[in-house]
């Protein structure tokens, strides 16, 4: 099966999966118009205008009512599309009596009556819709009240301030409150156990709370070194692409059977039955405690494993992996300790001053571990850098941002929980561990998809941490991710729904309204269609136009066509059935062109040139052209540009309105013939008869010139030290030209040698002025180097050698004449 065909079948199963979503048979428009009780929905409006206007309801009743409004907002949205269909049959039928008669003009009587009567029906028609727009836009109005209301309460609770934990008058009644508490579940305990109810089930539940608190006794104290031992041995023992996985899947071990632990220690806690409300809050804050201990152990070892030389997600040295470990691992210690002590203080009624004090040495550790991690997270990207052989990538930058932004919160939080903002320094600090454990787990998922990834496509890990898919599957989990992240910093559920309404929703060009629904009805349709076309193009190039006699060239400007002419079709089917009204679009589109046409008219002439160049075939794949000072055969024709390969094997991409406005020699257009020039010259006194003879012979012995027509030499002119002559031969390929020059050059050669026929070089005659003064100085010059003890003689002798070589091969009277050539 091949590809083109795979992508079709998968495509139309997609659209039959989502076809029932999209088509789904639901309450129709009108049903949805007579369900809506505008009169409860009046009532309901009323209660909350008059509750924003009171300012005095709580958020959670706000919150209530909001939800309220919003199920009657939606409504309402659906009901804005009754008689959808009829509303355009009378428009239509309005247009087709065309436009009203000006002021003044007439029309015939039974056109106005019927333009009458179809205004009339169009206008009763439009009526739901039009109130269910109104009523709409009242919901919209009161949900965007209340949510301004409600976080206005945010702000100001984040921005309240209280009793500085400072001030040492605090600190004895937050203490004599503390112990109060845990007087009052000491009390609850002792209560329960005067009852004789409680003793009898106590006693009755003695064997099972023992049995349970043995499992959880050894699975707390023993079970997270036996995963852990576990691990190691699946890591050891495997080999393999699926080796990491294997470790990573029995790691998960090492969270579930402690927290497996601490749920039944704490099951096994209550059923005793010698808590109160006091008791039983503790107990679950107690397990909380143990679960983001074991769950930030977890992600530490992660992030930084006991092993040297196991891969380390996070840019960091092996000297820091052990102090990295125990801090995340308290960051989840005192998260614990947060959820136990926020929920003390919410079951009782401590002053402000209390929870001040309470909070503030929380805050101050949490402070201590923000700076001690970012010291180290940055300290080891800047290790990373300073290593030549490591690049500092786009992640361990980010970890090094990541590490700034904990240093400053170490000092911020503390700092506003001492002035007393108490709420603005719980707010930055404790969310600001929980995005933490959120960035290690998509870190961690990042390396599952990578090991997926390897795994199925059978790469190295290695080679799959630099492929594109993996990198876009993490960014989609991070996008899936933000959320989450949301909520973590104090968005309320409620904002969430509303954005994902709005989303739903969509948005509006002119009368078009484009919502998810539409888009991916749009890409579906778009892409069967496409994978159709590129289909059928398959079977043209390989199956229909090879068994008709249609040039390569051509077949390929007919499959390319066929491609531009499938995906315009796509596209404007996909448009239709995805309900968009492009006329609504018109305006839009027209206001765009101006603008699109002169920043892109350069890419639009490019564009129609390539279609000319399909459709005229000047120019085809394989030709051998000269275009803009540059030769090469044609590789590719595309709607933008060609691609020419030039014979340094180089690549030169051609604009193609450079081969429509521009002078393009086509070599092998049409007919692969083509003429070649070979030009040689012969001495003076050679016989021209012969020498023609001779170079005739040679053409037309030739096994590539062709013989009609026939080869020719002339006798071009008397050059300056030659006879030249011309032989003008054409071939039967043109693409041979420089091998068949190459070897006639030598037959040439070989010829003239056999028949003594010289072939001149060019030869120059040197007048010398002077000669005897060029010969005394050389003299002078040789007999000051020479010195004085040496004879005349010797310079003579120098004088003749210098003269004999200023001779060279044309030589100079030693009489001294002036300008005299012997």
């Amino acid at each position: 099966m091949t590809r083109p065909v795979r992508l079709l079948l998968i495509l139309v199963l997609a659209l039959g999966a989502l076809a029932p979503v999209a088509w789904a048979p639901g309450t129709s428009p009108a049903a949805a118009q007579q369900a809506l009780d505008y009169d409860t929905w009046h009532d309901v409006a009323l209660r909350a205008e008059a509750a924003l206007d009171a300012g005095a309801a709580s958020t959670d009743a706000l919150e209530d009512l909001r939800a309220e409004v919003v199920e009657w907002r939606q409504q309402f949205l659906e009901a804005q599309d009754t008689n959808a269909a009829a509303i355009q049959s009378l428009r239509d039928q309005l247009d087709a009596l065309g436009p009203a008669p000006e002021e003044g003009a007439t029309e015939a009587d039974e056109i106005a009556a019927r333009r009458v009567e179809l205004t009339e029906a169009l206008a009763n028609a439009e009526v739901p819709g039009r109130t269910a727009e109104a009523a709409f836009r009242r919901a919209e109005a009161i949900v965007r009240q209340i949510d301004t209301l409600v976080r206005a309460r945010q702000a100001g609770e984040l921005m309240q301030i209280g009793p500085s934990p400072a001030i040492p008058a605090l600190w004895p009644v937050a203490a004599e409150d503390f112990l109060e508490s845990v007087k009052a579940v000491a009390a609850e305990t002792e209560t329960q156990w005067s009852s004789d109810t409680t003793r009898e089930l106590f006693r009755t539940q003695l064997p099972f709370t023992l049995i349970y608190i043995a499992i959880a006794a050894v699975l707390l104290l023993r079970g997270r070194r036996a995963m852990v031992w576990l691990t190691q041995t699946v890591l050891n023992r495997s080999r393999g692409r699926a080796r990491w996985l294997a470790g990573f899947i029995t790691s998960l071990f090492q969270v579930v059977v402690p927290v497996l632990g601490i749920l039944l220690l704490s099951a096994a806690l209550i059923s005793t039955g010698l808590f109160g409300l006091r008791g039983q809050t503790f107990v679950a804050a107690l397990s909380g405690l143990g679960m983001t201990t074991f769950f930030a152990w977890w992600i530490a070892l992660r992030l930084y494993p006991l092993h040297e030389d196991a891969p380390r997600p996070l840019a960091a040295t092996f000297d820091y992996a052990g102090e990295m470990r125990f801090d995340v691992t308290m960051l989840g210690v005192l998260v614990g300790i947060h959820y136990m002590l926020s929920s003390l203080i919410d079951y009782e009624t401590y002053g402000d001053g209390t929870k001040a004090v309470l909070y503030f040495p929380l805050l101050v550790a949490f402070g201590f571990l923000f700076f001690r991690i970012g010291r180290i997270l940055m300290r080891s990207v800047t290790l990373s850098a300073e290593n030549a052989a490591l690049d500092v990538t786009f992640a361990q930058r980010g970890q090094r941002l990541v590490g700034q932004v904990l240093v400053v919160l170490a000092v911020a939080g503390p700092a506003l929980a001492l002035v007393g903002y108490l709420n603005a320094a719980i707010f930055i600090m404790v969310p600001t561990v929980s995005s933490l454990a959120m960035l290690a787990l998509l870190r961690i998922l990042h390396d599952i998809v990578v090991e997926l990834y390897a795994l199925i496509t059978r790469k190295t890990a290695e080679e799959a941490g630099q492929a594109l898919t993996p990198s876009l599957l993490s960014f989609v989990l991070v996008f899936a991710s933000l959320p989450i992240f949301a909520l973590i910093w104090g968005a309320r559920p409620s904002d969430l729904l509303e954005v994902w309404s709005q989303f739903n929703a969509g948005f509006s060009i002119g009368d078009a309204r484009i919502s998810p629904a539409v888009f991916l009805t749009f890409i579906v349709i778009f892409a069967v269609l496409f994978a159709a076309t590129r289909l059928f193009q398959a079977a043209l190039r390989s199956t229909i136009l090879p068994k008709t006699k249609i040039d390569p060239g051509g077949q390929n400007a007919i499959v390319a066509g066929i491609g531009y002419l499938g995906i315009g079709l796509g596209a404007v089917i996909a448009v239709t059935t995805a309900g968009i009204d492009l006329s609504a679009l018109a305006f839009v589109a027209g206001a765009l062109s101006v603008g699109i046409g002169f920043g892109l008219q350069n890419i639009v002439s490019n564009f129609i040139s390539g279609l000319i160049l399909l459709v005229e075939r000047p120019v085809a794949e394989g030709d051998w052209i000269e275009v803009g000072g540059h030769m090469g055969i044609v590789k590719d024709i595309s709607v933008r540009s060609t691609r020419i390969e030039t014979f340094d094997k180089n690549d030169v991409i051609v604009p193609n309105a450079d081969f429509i406005s521009g002078a393009v020699k086509n070599w092998t257009r049409g007919s692969s013939m083509g003429r070649i020039i070979v030009t040689v010259g012969v001495a003076y006194g050679t016989d021209t008869r012969k020498v023609e003879k001779i170079l005739l012979e040679i053409a037309m012995n030739h096994p590539l010139v062709a013989l009609d027509p026939e080869p020719a030499v002339d006798f071009l002119e008397f050059g300056a030290s030659s006879l030249d002559f011309q032989m003008r031969m054409v071939l039967r390929d043109i693409a041979h030209g420089l091998a068949v020059r190459t070897e006639i050059r030598h037959q040439i050669a070989e010829r003239f040698a056999a028949e003594n026929i010289e072939i001149p070089f060019a030869q120059q005659d040197i007048w010398i002025r002077n000669p005897e003064t060029l010969r005394l100085g050389k003299a002078q010059v040789a007999a000051d180097e020479a010195g004085p003890g040496d004879t005349s003689d010797d310079a003579a002798t120098v004088s003749g050698s210098t003269s004999d070589e200023v001779r060279g091969e044309d030589t100079v009277d030693d009489a001294g004449t002036d300008g005299e050539q012997t």
